[in-house]
C-alpha cells in the first residue's frame, strides 16, 4: 500500500471505526484461543499505544501548550499515584502489577499513566457533547470510568496485568478510582478545555465490550 493511500486511510474516521471492529475482534478472539492467548496479552501495551495515536491523529481541537500541560499533568498524576498505591497499599488497596502492560519502573507499567490519560480523554469527549452544568460533566466522565473500572478488574488478572492480595478487590479501589476520575474531570473542565475528536465514542466502547466479552468467556 502506497504511504498517501495509508496516510488518507488513518484520516477517515470510518476507516478507522472499521479497522478497530476488526481490530478488537481479532484481539478477543486470540485471548480466548489458549494457544495464542500468552501472545496477544503481550500486545495490551501497544495496543494501548496504537489507540493513543489515532486519537492523537484525530484530535480536532488545537493542542495549545495549556492542553498539552494538563494532559501531561494527568498522564504523569496516574503514573505516580499508581506507584504510590502499588508501593503503600493505601490509595486502592494492596495489588501487584503482573507482565499484561509491559515494561515497569517501580513495580509499575510505564504506560498506565497513559492509561489515565485515554479514559478521560475518551470520556470527556462524551460529556462536553451534554448540554449541561460541569457538575454534572464531572459525576458523569468519573461515573463511566468507574464503570469501564468495574469490568476490567475482572478481566485484569486472567490477562496478567495485576493481581489483588487473596484475589479480593477492595470497595476502596472503587471509591479511589471515582474520586481520581472526577479530580482528573474537574482539571479539564475548569480549565476550560475542550475535547472534540470522532474516534473516542469508539474506542472506549470498543475497549469496553472487548473486557465485557472476555469477562464472560475468558
Amino acid at each position: 500500500m502506497k504511504p498517501n493511500k495509508l496516510i488518507t486511510i488513518i484520516r477517515d474516521p470510518r476507516e478507522v471505526r472499521r479497522f478497530l471492529v476488526w481490530f478488537y475482534l481479532i484481539g478477543v478472539t486470540g485471548m480466548l484461543i489458549p494457544v495464542t492467548s500468552a501472545f496477544f496479552m503481550r500486545l495490551t501495551p501497544l495496543a494501548l499505544l496504537m489507540n493513543f495515536g489515532l486519537l492523537l491523529i484525530h484530535h480536532e481541537n488545537k493542542f495549545s501548550t495549556k492542553t498539552i500541560l494538563i494532559f501531561s499533568l494527568i498522564l504523569l498524576s496516574g503514573f505516580f499515584i499508581e506507584i504510590l498505591g502499588v508501593q503503600t497499599g493505601i490509595i486502592f488497596g494492596e495489588y501487584m502489577y503482573g507482565k499484561g502492560l509491559g515494561w515497569k519502573l517501580w513495580d509499575t507499567p510505564l504506560i498506565i499513566g497513559l492509561n489515565w490519560l485515554l479514559l478521560v480523554y475518551t470520556t470527556t469527549t462524551i460529556t462536553q457533547k451534554i448540554k449541561t452544568h460541569n457538575i454534572i460533566r464531572i459525576a458523569l466522565g468519573a461515573g463511566m470510568m468507574l464503570i469501564y473500572d468495574v469490568v476490567m478488574e475482572q478481566v485484569a488478572p486472567r490477562m496478567d496485568m495485576w493481581t489483588w492480595k487473596d484475589g479480593i478487590i477492595p470497595i476502596e479501589n472503587y471509591i479511589a478510582w471515582f474520586v481520581i476520575a472526577s479530580l482528573f474531570h474537574t482539571l479539564i473542565q475548569f480549565t476550560g478545555i475542550k475535547i472534540r475528536n470522532k474516534l473516542s465514542e469508539t474506542v472506549l466502547i470498543a475497549q469496553f465490550v472487548f473486557f465485557v466479552i472476555l469477562f464472560i468467556l475468558l
